[in-house]
């Protein structure tokens, strides 16, 4: 039986983006930096963790509200062990960039998942800064990073759409003498350059020959801030699909980040006729936030633009569900960095709505769906997550629009970001 509808208002945790960010620059601020609203998920804990190993003190005082004493630019310890990055990929390769201008030597370790992700994005601008990687085979982790004192300033084009690797150059730019530049042919979410600003960081952004140009100058002290963490719209993906899938459905997501280089979603469900509207849009601490009212609507498939893909990256596999329930068929492509998030996100993804009834088409850098125009898939399962959280989240929401649920084979790693979500689906569903 499919699922009552979502009804009522809920907040969803903290970006795990800013989250991160966060506690980074707050390490690196001389002073106190407080921050409301953090995303209590483990990949942000491991950050935390990093950073207190690296000489920040760093407690926790309550639900979400935490305080950092910094260490200031410059200030980082050596490290006593290695740096355990578990699933997080943001976590490795942001303190690789902050590791990279400081005399210290730091291991890198992770899960198996993180272990099989591409580090050498990160690693090849750091190394022409001046940092010393030994990775394992294959530019994969675990490695030991030597980092340059003083690291080299460098101008550097990304050579693949990429916040990770944006702001690793930008961390390692903090305590590099001299500016450093990053050159960026298509926008990626922009949450380092707002709070690196906020932070009292001296950074401007340009425009050279159409792409996006930031130049960070380095050895500038860092003031500390409150911080109020927006809700995560990676989050509030999630329940932005369902409801607009269950039928009577009226849900409000209360406080969720609107970031343009974020969105992305919200405006391709809108081409594809759901009914999302935005609430109090206001600003908190330089990000745009909004609540986000949904209600169930018939949704029909479009072509995706390739061009949103970076501000919707990981909202593709839930859009994929909602792409499953529409009428006619939604076509994507320029999607070859979902084969390397937390697991190969296309053909997972493939799999799994196959499995449950779903008609899908997998390419190279893309998925075509063809929709049931509004009628439940079959369910089943289990179906695969390969231990990405993002997955296991996605094929929860196809549960609730299937005749027969849906059995995911594994749920554990929907903490790395979403500690509630099961218990807050449950409660919106009531």
């Amino acid at each position: 039986m499919p699922a009552g509808p979502l009804r009522g208002s809920i907040a969803v945790p903290g970006d795990k983006s800013i989250s991160h960010r966060s506690l980074i620059l707050g390490a690196c601020a001389v002073g106190e930096t407080r921050i409301a609203g953090l995303l209590e998920g483990e990949d942000v804990l491991a950050t935390a963790a990093a950073m207190r190993a690296m000489g920040a003190d760093i407690d926790r005082l309550g639900d979400g509200e935490w305080r950092v004493q910094g260490v200031g630019i410059g200030g980082l310890l050596q490290p006593e062990a290695a740096i355990d990055c578990g699933n997080s990929g943001t976590s490795a390769r942001l303190l690789m960039g902050l590791v990279a201008s400081h005399g210290i030597t730091a291991s890198f370790v992770g899960d198996a998942s993180l272990s099989k992700r591409p580090m050498g994005r990160v690693i090849e601008p750091l190394s022409q800064m001046g940092a010393r990687f030994t990775p394992s085979p294959g530019g994969t982790m675990p490695l030991m990073l030597e980092g340059a004192h003083p690291a080299v300033p460098i101008r550097y084009r990304l050579p693949v759409a990429s916040a990770q690797v944006k702001s690793a150059v930008l961390l390692a730019g903090l305590n590099t003498p001299g500016i450093t530049t990053v050159i960026e042919p298509v926008p990626t979410r922009d949450h380092s350059e707002r709070m690196l600003r906020g932070f009292g960081a001296q950074l401007e952004v340009g425009e050279e020959d159409g792409a996006r140009v930031i130049r960070l100058t380095g050895q500038v002290d860092l003031q500390p801030q409150d911080i109020t963490v927006p809700g995560d719209p990676s989050s509030a993906a999630f329940f932005m699909v369902a409801a607009t899938l269950v039928e009577e459905s009226d849900l409000t997501i209360r406080n969720v980040g609107m970031n343009p280089t974020r969105a992305g979603l919200v405006g391709v469900l809108r081409a594809m006729g759901a009914n999302i509207e935005e609430i109090d849009a206001r600003e908190v601490g330089g990000e745009p936030v909004a609540d986000l009212r949904v209600r169930h609507a018939p949704i029909e498939g479009i072509e995706v633009d390739p061009a949103v893909a970076p501000s919707m990256i990981d909202e593709f596999p839930v859009l994929f569900v909602a792409a499953a329930l529409a009428q006619g068929t939604t076509v994507t492509r320029g999607l070859e960095e979902l084969r390397v998030k937390e697991s190969d996100r296309l053909a997972t993804m493939a799999a799994a709505l196959e499995a449950i009834g779903a008609r899908v088409e997998e390419r190279e850098d893309g998925l075509t769906i063809h929709g049931t125009g509004g009628e439940p898939l079959a369910g089943g399962g289990p179906v695969a997550t390969h231990l990405d959280h993002r997955i296991a989240m996605s094929m929860a929401i196809a549960g609730l629009v299937s005749r027969d649920g849906v059995e995911v084979d594994d749920t554990t790693p929907i903490a790395t970001s979403f500690p509630n979500f099961m218990m807050l689906l449950d409660e919106a569903t009531r």
